[in-house]
């Protein structure tokens, strides 16, 4: 007698049950890995923004005007200096950087994510000129809240 051999349909569905597990287990950890690679991206370019900053000011003495601007900054302005997107090096943007406020001797440049978005409800990054760094996890504006004074998932 000739015995015939492969799957039965309770097996295929078995493994076909066990594939699905598993990617509903790994996709979403995978996409909260793409995810902090892009923040990493943003964090990134605000060190090259930070940069371009010093740059400005030993050039000029001051912070002003790094938006293109000869006054004090107390809101969200896009730079002239730099990239006013991030990350510098895709064709899809996901953050605008921006100069938050600027004055004589200090400055805040963060990166916002772009509204619809990939990024979008991931907060706000921030980073001071003194060194300060900010990451309003919960979506809000300000990255420099209490208890929201660095840039990694845990503090």
């Amino acid at each position: 007698m000739h015995q015939e051999r492969g799957f039965t349909l309770i097996e295929l569905i078995i493994a076909v049950a066990i594939v699905a597990i598993l990617t509903a287990v790994a996709m979403p950890s995978y996409f909260n890995q793409v995810s902090k690679g892009y923040r990493q991206d943003a964090m990134g370019a605000l060190t090259i923004v930070a940069q371009t900053m010093e740059r400005h000011y030993t050039t000029n003495g001051t912070y002003i005007g790094a938006d293109g601007g000869s006054s004090a900054i107390t809101s969200d302005t896009a730079p002239t200096i730099f990239a006013t997107q991030a990350p510098f090096d895709s064709s899809r943007k996901l953050y605008n950087l921006m100069i938050r406020e600027a004055s004589a001797t200090t400055y805040t440049v963060v990166a916002v994510p772009i509204s619809g978005g990939r990024m979008e409800d991931d907060g706000v990054i921030g980073l001071r000129s003194t060194g300060q760094r900010g990451w309003s996890r919960d979506g809000d504006s300000d990255p420099f809240e209490a208890g929201e004074t660095c840039w990694e998932e845990k503090c």
